[in-house]
């Protein structure tokens, strides 16, 4: 199995376009109720659809972009006008992330992880060297 793609709903299908263009997300689908992303590295699609019924800017989701350059892209989106709620931030869980929101309320996270990403210390199965 593999992860095909993630689809949030939002209020602005324009502006969704223009905030995850302006984190570097390719466009590769255009309509009126939807759109659909590549990312710069992997195989894995995002994309948006216009959700009329949305009425809270809140999301219990989170969606979490890596970025191996963290500091260095979270200043650059900064220096565009990417407004967000945490710098930078080392985690007890070993990832550095920074959080911002999407002008329809959906939380997003920029981080770097490095190999903790899919091997931290406490993994399961690792003591066994699994």
């Amino acid at each position: 199995m593999n992860l095909n793609q993630v689809t949030l709903a939002v209020n602005d299908i324009a502006q969704a376009v223009e905030f995850y263009q302006t984190l570097g997300l390719k466009q590769i689908v255009s309509d009126v109720h939807y759109a659909r992303f590549t990312l710069p590295d992997g195989d894995a699609t995002f994309s948006v659809y216009l959700d009329p019924d949305k009425q809270s800017l809140q999301s219990r989701g989170v969606i979490y972009f890596e970025c191996q350059q963290l500091d260095s892209r979270v200043a650059e989106l900064q220096s565009q006008g990417i407004e967000f709620e945490t710098e930078p931030t080392d985690k007890p869980y070993l990832w550095r992330e920074a959080s911002l929101k999407d002008p329809s309320g959906n939380q997003i996270k920029l981080y770097w992880a490095g190999d903790n990403r899919r091997d931290p210390p406490w993994k399961l199965g690792k003591s066994e060297g699994a």
